[in-house]
């Protein structure tokens, strides 16, 4: 069966977390941490990034099969691995640069995550505050971002932050993990 690539982009806080958890999901080929949805011009840097003027947002970018996972379960998966009723920030994370966010690739996507956050919405005793907008350009984010949590599993904020998360994916969502 041939493969139907398809990109999916969205922000979760900080993006070693949500990077870890698309790794161990079946049908995604890659996943790239990144900045998207700022308005300052040229690449910006971690640092730049985490300060909050750049008006970039911590994202990740995911290439996944389309005959193996839907975009819609992509998003369910993304929107129960992180909190998305607290504006602008994810843990002790705080800033626009930690908003929970989708980046839309085309109309469809944009219907197809109005309809999750729809749906989800009833799951949550708060208001979902997820922004969806169109994708803007991606910024690949630095060398030392890229696979973080794979690179560094006995960090401290790795296994205080990310392992938890982990830990949730695997029990909500363990039918669509690699490992299954």
């Amino acid at each position: 069966m041939s493969k139907n690539i398809e990109i999916a982009t969205v922000g979760g806080g900080c993006f070693w977390c949500t990077e870890a958890v698309f790794e161990e999901v079946k049908g995604v080929e890659n996943v790239v941490s990144g900045y998207m949805g700022g308005k300052v011009p040229g690449r910006p840097t971690y640092r730049e990034v985490c300060s909050g003027l750049t008006g970039h947002a911590e994202v990740v970018q995911i290439t996944f099969d389309a005959n193996v996972i839907s975009y819609q379960d992509i998003l369910v998966i993304f929107m129960t691995t992180h909190d998305p009723t607290t504006l602008n920030r994810q843990g002790a994370d705080r800033g626009t640069q930690y908003r929970s966010v989708i980046f839309y690739h085309n109309e469809d996507q944009k219907n197809i995550a109005e309809f999750v956050l729809n749906e989800l919405s009833t799951y949550y005793d708060k208001p979902i505050v997820t922004e969806v907008s169109a994708a803007e350009t991606f910024y690949e984010a630095e060398q030392e971002h890229q696979d973080f949590y794979k690179n560094n599993p006995d960090y401290g904020y790795c296994t205080f932050v990310i392992d938890p998360k982990l830990s949730k994916l695997r029990q909500l969502h363990s039918d669509k993990l690699k490992d299954a």
